[in-house]
């Protein structure tokens, strides 16, 4: 299979004849025909139908056909991508997949203000923990960023394993549930399971199939069932419906001066486990300049939400007394 065939392909379906296809490319359409069927040769498929009006794709043709395309597109910002930067090198690159916390923000934000002067590439990537894992295990990120509990870290810990995948614990920090000021919890003077039942549940949609030791919320000891479910996908909306209503998510509740928003709150939650943050690499690599400076303003930022968290927490209850 090459980018020619496809290139062909992909221009039959704009033109829907090989004829049309031939003349705005230029070819011969015998050519074009030849070369389309060595490839349905080759994968075993047929692309079209050809009639008296030209051709119609077949249902696995049209699904290849969107591969196709999404080839060529990647193949053209490539292209673009290297030949815009011809003669400027990347000194600096590094690629982060990252569980939803607002400390990792931080810390790339403080990675990128430091190498302002230098040319480079920095990408950051907040996913579900599965996704953060393959990322690293498939080299697309560097390092990644999870936790792990008592009652997860047997079967994560298992699959790090097994992708020769390590984890370098940061910090360790109590499980605490978000809510708004002036939040009912927030007159409990401890929360547990059982009191979270009854308040709008957020929690972060994952592919299907995937564990629930996956998931970005607290895991519990009890079947936990909250009467009201809400799910969503990026952690801006998880912490406005926290701010303006009722509904509460838990995990490792830390807090950022610069991002975290003024009425949301974090309170432990009594009888669970603790939560082990860090970081993930291959096994036996070695972490450039740049991911080690990264890992330093991680745990820095780590140890500053810890501290914020806590003083923001005993304010704001204080005010509530």
């Amino acid at each position: 299979m090459t980018f020619q065939q496809l290139n062909y392909l992909v221009e039959i379906s704009k033109c829907g004849s090989i004829n049309k296809a031939a003349q705005k490319l230029f070819l011969s359409q015998s050519g074009i025909s030849i070369a389309i069927k060595e490839l349905e040769e080759e994968l075993g498929i047929t692309f079209f139908i050809r009639t008296n009006r030209g051709v119609t794709f077949t249902p696995e043709g049209r699904e290849f056909l969107s591969h196709a395309v999404s080839l060529l597109d990647s193949k053209k910002q490539l292209e673009k991508l290297y030949s815009e930067n011809h003669g400027a090198a990347v000194s600096t690159y590094l690629s982060v997949s990252t569980q939803r916390y607002p400390f990792v923000e931080s810390a790339f934000m403080k990675l990128v203000q430091q190498h302002t002067d230098s040319m480079y590439r920095l990408e950051l990537r907040e996913t579900g923990m599965e996704e953060v894992i393959e990322d690293v295990y498939d080299r697309k990120s560097d390092l990644g960023v999870i936790f792990l509990s008592e009652l997860t870290e047997k079967i994560i810990t298992r699959l790090l394993s097994s992708r020769e995948l390590e984890f370098e614990e940061l910090n360790v920090v109590t499980p605490k549930v978000y809510v708004r000021k002036g939040h009912p919890l927030t007159k409990l003077e401890t929360v547990t399971e059982s009191d979270l039942v009854n308040y709008p549940y957020i929690s972060f949609e994952q592919s299907q199939g995937v564990a629930v030791d996956f998931s970005e919320e607290c895991q519990f000891f009890t079947a936990f069932k909250p009467t009201q479910r809400i799910v969503i996908n990026t952690r801006s909306t998880a912490t406005d419906l926290v701010a303006c209503t009722d509904a509460i998510t838990t995990g490792t509740g830390l807090l950022v001066p610069e991002i975290s928003t003024p009425n949301v709150i974090s309170l432990p939650i009594s009888g669970l486990p603790e939560i082990r943050l860090g970081w993930i690499h291959i096994k036996g690599s070695r972490m450039s300049p740049v991911a080690q400076e990264f890992i330093s303003y991680l745990k820095a930022s780590i140890d500053e939400s810890v501290a914020f968290t806590y003083r923001l927490t005993a304010d704001a209850l204080a005010e509530d007394k």
